[in-house]
């Protein structure tokens, strides 16, 4: 296959969010799976590096960011910023593969501009991204659908550097929830910005660890449970994969558990195959209801003592690293990392 004949996928990569480091080692990932045995003959690949600042940067100094170590990224000064789609080398761009988790990434607003480029991109749409990234939304279509959840309260709407405001807060969490609580931002991930609350003298603290992240705030009953992920794929029909579980030695999954601990990851989870079954129908189900497709890691609750099944949240454009579950959940589900990538490449063309 010569190279006209090759997909040019662009990698777009780095971000505004707080998940920017991820995104790097996710796109190192991507981009080795890309230039594989299997795929190099059927891709070529050019990479968008976005700084922490919002800049875009050309083809050839993001390749040079991208093949250094993550913790010693320095810019050079002879890179110079861009204006995106007047400087920028993508005009032999096939098809986009943003890969930015959170912020500015996850949330529809990079869906919504690639769109204007008339040309296909990875993972779902404007409309599914968001309401994946949106935790208050997506709990409010899931909450109508009937699909189990743990207890939770909203706030929105509300001025929290109001002290009246806080107190009332306070209380109203006090009467409706059960302690433990996790606190969280409505629009983040990794688990930045989310507190465990265990008694009335942390929620203060919490709402403004979260108000400081996101001025949408979701407060949610904590159960002692099993983490349990599934990934999903496809477009028209979707897919699900094994059913793996976390196991982490921390209080709870937070973002150093998730990130610089050695978590046991369990693939197959060590579950019975009614349990598999429900956790695949119900994260197909979430899937649909909120117009997410193409590929995203479906995150569950599995309650100890009753085995109740609860869905936490779906990430629309989950973590990518060699270590990340998604992927491995679809190793274990009988496709290695490269078949992945050109398959859901495929999907989106």
């Amino acid at each position: 296959m010569n190279e006209v004949s090759r997909i040019c996928v662009g990698i777009i990569f780095g971000g505004q969010s707080n998940e920017h480091a991820i995104s790097i080692e996710s796109a190192k990932t991507i981009f080795a799976a890309l230039n594989s045995k299997l795929n190099k003959k059927k891709f070529s690949t050019k990479v968008f590096y976005i700084n922490e600042k919002g800049n875009w940067f050309d083809s050839n100094d993001s390749l040079q960011i991208l093949k250094k170590n993550t913790d010693n990224i320095k810019e050079n000064s002879s890179f110079k910023h861009i204006k995106i789609f007047e400087q920028i080398d993508c005009e032999d761009i096939d098809i986009w593969f943003p890969i930015i988790h959170g912020a500015n990434g996850e949330d529809g607003s990079m869906q919504g501009l690639l769109k204007f480029t008339q040309k296909p991109f990875v993972g779902s749409g404007i409309l599914g991204s968001a309401l994946g990234m949106d935790k208050i939304i997506m709990k409010l279509i899931f909450s109508h659908l009937k699909i189990p959840q743990v207890n939770f309260y909203i706030i929105q709407n509300k001025n929290l550097d109001d002290n009246n405001n806080l107190k009332i807060i306070c209380d109203q969490i006090m009467k409706k929830l059960n302690f433990p609580l996790f606190i969280k931002p409505a629009n983040s991930g990794s688990s930045i910005g989310i507190s465990k609350v265990i008694n009335q003298s942390g929620i203060l603290r919490a709402l403004q660890k979260a108000w400081s992240i996101d001025h949408r705030i979701i407060v949610e009953e904590g159960l002692e449970v099993k983490e349990l992920e599934v990934g999903i794929i496809g477009k028209e029909n979707l897919i699900a994969s094994e059913v793996g579980e976390v196991n982490y030695t921390s209080d709870w999954y937070d973002y150093d558990s998730k990130y610089k601990t050695n978590n046991k990851t369990i693939i197959p989870a060590e579950i019975n195959t009614n349990l598999k079954e429900k956790i695949k129908t119900l994260s197909i189900q979430g899937c649909k209801a909120l117009n997410i497709n193409i590929f995203a890691r479906v995150d569950f609750f599995l309650e100890k003592g009753t085995n109740k099944i609860y869905l936490n949240e779906i990430n629309t454009i989950p973590g990518f690293t060699t270590n990340s579950m998604f992927p491995l959940l679809w190793q274990s589900s009988g496709l290695e990392i490269d078949e992945l990538v050109a398959k859901i490449i495929e999907y989106s063309l």
